[in-house]
């Protein structure tokens, strides 16, 4: 059986079990199971597949198969993986087995809660997978219906409002995208939604490819929070709970930048050579003004928010540089956002649950009420100001060296712009540490207040690990996607 075929029967096994379970500990059970099932499939995918890279295997894609679905549309679902797929399922394994961690106390309704969670995992690990257009279309939409009930039911604060806000932001998004992948199978004149095969035949007219490029890039964009389509995504982090958030901003933020990058600029190459300065100018925006927005926040959960906007915002600029460095630097940023963002949200509702409030005006001293929680955070804050040692250092490195190869003013000028959100990234986390962590506690009841639980140690340490190995030993994550950066910049028009 292929290996692939594992992430999307090992969720589909969940919900029936979890429907089934009868109380909260069998409900955590199939969870962590099931989670655990997933992230030894895609350790062992990692392996094999660098394994296979190593014996001299040069397909593009690997683990490939095809099975008609729909005929008289040519649509079939068709799986493979190159490095990136690899890398990407990697990092939502590693998400949705310390999420479920995360969310070992929610309630109430917890089974309710696991089985849209579930439902979430799978739509994001059948995206990653296929490689069909209408299939990944599919998954997508499965990934992103969940998000409604997980921040609407169990959710805080605004919830209702902000859940509403980012469906019908993504739907929109979506309805972009829907009609960029019928101009590209329709333009093409392929006799197939294989996304490789229309890359192969290479005769989109260039004008159909200025008409949908636009719409396919900003359909991925919003999901990647691109500038000005953003405002869904901090509302959205803000109210959802603890592993919704890590989930959320950890992998499902990085399908807009993997669609991106496998679709709009592998399918539509001319187009984004022409029309890459008009989305390098808002990614800019999105860098900076994310950054800056994270200054002037107050609550916790904002303030990770608008810096997921900023990093993510990066993915994009790095994509649109078309450069192998620039994009391997968007890759393993997917990765190390991802790792990081979901080591904060986790903390950041650990302290909340203690706390009760995400205020930073409200809290300090922690560092001496709850030592370990306020460790991770300090890590997970240098790892995100790009501190050498952690991931984030070698992504941005990456990123912005690879925009600097494209030797012309425009890009250059924008590369420094950017640039500038490492400063203001340090700033506010700097200021959230020192404010929050350090000093005598101003509120008697936080004196009392305890440290993390073993689960919650437990997720933290998971994330740490991570983070620290990819900042410490990036070679062998940059050697995994490089195949894939390479096929699909070899596409593109230079």
């Amino acid at each position: 059986m292929n290996i692939l075929l594992l992430f999307i029967i090992i969720p589909f096994v969940m919900l029936p079990a979890l429907w089934g379970s009868r109380n909260i500990k069998q409900s955590r059970a199939v969870m962590v199971i099931g989670s655990s099932l997933l992230l030894i499939a895609s350790i062992y995918l990692t392996v094999d597949f660098i394994h296979l890279r190593n014996s001299g295997e040069t397909a593009a894609m690997l683990y490939t198969a095809t099975w008609d679905w729909y005929t008289p549309l040519n649509i079939a679902f068709s799986i493979g993986v190159d490095g990136i797929s690899v890398a990407m399922l990697l990092l939502s394994s590693i998400i949705v087995f310390t999420g479920t961690f995360a969310s070992w106390n929610l309630k109430p309704m917890t089974k309710e809660f696991f089985l849209w969670y579930t439902l979430l995992t799978l739509g994001v690990y059948g995206f990653f997978i296929s490689t069909d257009l209408f299939t990944m279309f599919m998954f997508y939409e499965t990934a992103l219906i969940p998000m409604y009930l997980l921040i609407g039911v169990w959710g805080s604060g605004r919830k209702e409002s902000s859940a509403m806000k980012l469906t019908l932001m993504l739907m929109g998004g979506s309805a972009f995208l829907l009609m960029g992948i019928l101009g590209i199978y329709f333009g093409s004149g392929a006799t197939t939604m294989n996304i490789h095969d229309i890359a192969a035949m290479n005769n989109i007219p260039v004008g159909i490819q200025y008409t949908f490029f636009p719409l396919t890039f900003i359909g991925f964009g919003v999901l990647g929070a691109l500038f000005p389509f953003h405002t869904w995504s901090p509302d959205g982090h803000a109210c959802a709970p603890t592993s919704v958030s890590m989930l959320h901003a950890g992998v499902l933020m990085k399908l807009g930048g993997y669609g991106c990058f496998r679709i709009a600029m592998y399918l539509l190459p001319q187009a984004a050579e022409d029309l890459s300065w008009i989305f390098i100018i808002l990614t800019t925006i999105s860098v900076v003004y994310g950054a800056l927005s994270a200054v002037s926040q107050t609550d916790l959960k904002y303030i990770n928010a608008y810096s997921s906007v900023s990093h993510c915002g990066l993915v994009l600029f790095a994509i649109l540089m078309m450069t192998k460095t620039a994009c391997t630097g968007a890759i393993m940023q997917m990765l190390s956002h991802g790792l990081m963002t979901a080591l904060f949200f986790a903390i950041i509702g650990m302290i909340y649950g203690r706390t009760h409030t995400r205020d930073i005006r409200q809290m300090r001293g922690l560092m001496k009420i709850m030592p370990f929680l306020a460790v991770g955070y300090v890590i997970a804050g240098l790892a995100n100001l790009g501190l050498p040692g952690f991931s984030g250092f070698v992504a941005e490195m990456s990123i912005f060296v690879g925009a600097f190869e494209v030797n012309d003013i425009f890009h250059r000028s924008v590369t420094i712009i950017a640039c500038t959100s490492i400063v203001i990234t340090a700033v506010y986390i700097l200021r959230v540490v020192g404010r929050i962590l350090y000093g005598e506690p101003e509120d008697e009841e936080h004196k009392k207040l305890s440290d993390a639980t073993w689960h919650e140690k437990f997720t933290i340490i998971c994330l740490v690990i991570c983070v620290a190995a990819l900042g410490i030993a990036p070679m062998w994550m940059s050697n995994l996607i490089n195949d894939g950066v390479g096929s699909i910049l070899a596409n593109m028009i230079h």
